[in-house]
């Protein structure tokens, strides 16, 4: 009887960057539509003008190069990218902060240095960074959910809210703008945490934030489900924060906030799920993922907590990001055949 040799790998199903790229973003939609729900239109505006502003910035470095356009165009790469900074920045945000986002991602973060698979940092979470240091006022104007909106479902309409991002902030923004949770509890004077959920609307109607970030935690599982990425790094990143905060809470309730409101408020698994498992900017082995989402979980609480910025989830990622290469040196893991792992710095004696 003949028998068929065959070597591994043994792949079953035809897997390249386009598809992947396209399940993150279809994983994504659970989110988008919850905050499209709770935040109004905002939000899935920006994804629309973001991804066509990526293509169009991408389309262009991708010529200045010399490289064949359709080649990389069609691996989704910057509509993803495009996508993670939607969701991420303010629904009502104008339209040339979105740009300014963008471009910063496309062109400086990702193509200055070689394009896809070659950038050492997010580009998503340095263009976050860099808009919200530059600017603080339009990043801090989040949209009210609708239950805090008054009589009902007071949302601003689609054509308004399209007014609002290109024609201008007008001088009624406040009117159906607010703070974050994690704003208000950052910056809650001499209020004790308790006094605190007592005295704003915002941390009282902190259930919108709550589902959006179950929404995201759904399309995070799918993507675990579909293998696109390991559980080590979401993992990592949510059990060190709940860990971190849990502990503080315990040693003083008064002056920190519980463990569930770290990790269902602000960016935490949108970070955790979206961002941090990049494979690009990451570890890469599984004890590295692990070293590195710790880091993140840690990182993302003590800014949190003693630092300027309330969600701190971007800075985390990229500090980490600037770390992922030593973690790799002292987490190879051994080669088949070796007693032990060919890691850390090696020098003669």
């Amino acid at each position: 009887m003949a028998l068929i040799r065959i070597t591994s790998p043994h792949v079953h199903k035809p897997v390249n960057t386009a598809g992947i790229m396209r399940l993150v973003i279809l994983a994504t939609l659970p989110g988008l539509l919850a905050m499209t729900f709770f935040f109004g239109w905002g939000t899935l505006i920006n994804i629309i003008w973001a991804s066509l502003l990526a293509v169009t910035f991408e389309a262009i470095c991708i010529k200045a190069r010399n490289r064949p356009l359709y080649f990389y165009l069609k691996d989704y790469s910057a509509i993803l990218t495009a996508v993670l900074i939607a969701l991420a920045l303010p629904p009502f945000v104008p339209w040339w902060l979105t740009a300014v986002a963008v471009f910063v991602a496309i062109v400086v973060a990702k193509q200055l240095y070689g394009g896809i698979g070659q950038n050492p940092f997010n580009p998503a979470m340095v263009a976050y960074a860099l808009v919200l240091i530059s600017f603080p006022l339009e990043m801090t104007r989040w949209t009210a959910p609708f239950m805090l909106q008054g009589d009902g479902w007071n949302i601003l309409g689609f054509v308004d809210t399209l007014q609002l991002i290109f024609g201008g902030w007008s001088e009624h923004a406040d009117a159906f703008t607010s703070a974050t949770p994690l704003d208000v509890m950052r910056h809650r004077g001499g209020l004790t945490t308790e006094e605190a959920w007592r005295a704003s609307d915002v941390l009282a109607n902190v259930g919108a934030w709550h589902a959006v970030s179950a929404a995201y935690f759904m399309g995070g599982i799918l993507l675990l489900y579909k293998k696109i990425f390991s559980w080590h790094t979401p993992a990592a990143v949510l059990i060190s924060l709940g860990a971190m905060s849990t502990l503080f809470y315990v040693i003083s309730p008064d002056t920190y906030a519980d463990p569930f409101f770290h990790l269902t408020v602000g960016g935490t698994i949108l970070g955790a799920f979206f961002i941090a498992t990049d494979p690009v900017s990451s570890a890469t082995s599984n004890k590295g993922k692990i070293w590195f989402g710790i880091g993140i979980g840690v990182l993302i609480f003590t800014i949190r907590t003693w630092g300027n910025y309330p969600d701190a989830v971007a800075f985390s990622i990229l500090l980490m990001n600037l770390a992922a290469p030593f973690i790799d040196q002292y987490t190879q893991p051994r080669t088949y055949g070796h007693k032990a792992p060919n890691s850390g710095l090696k020098g003669k004696a």
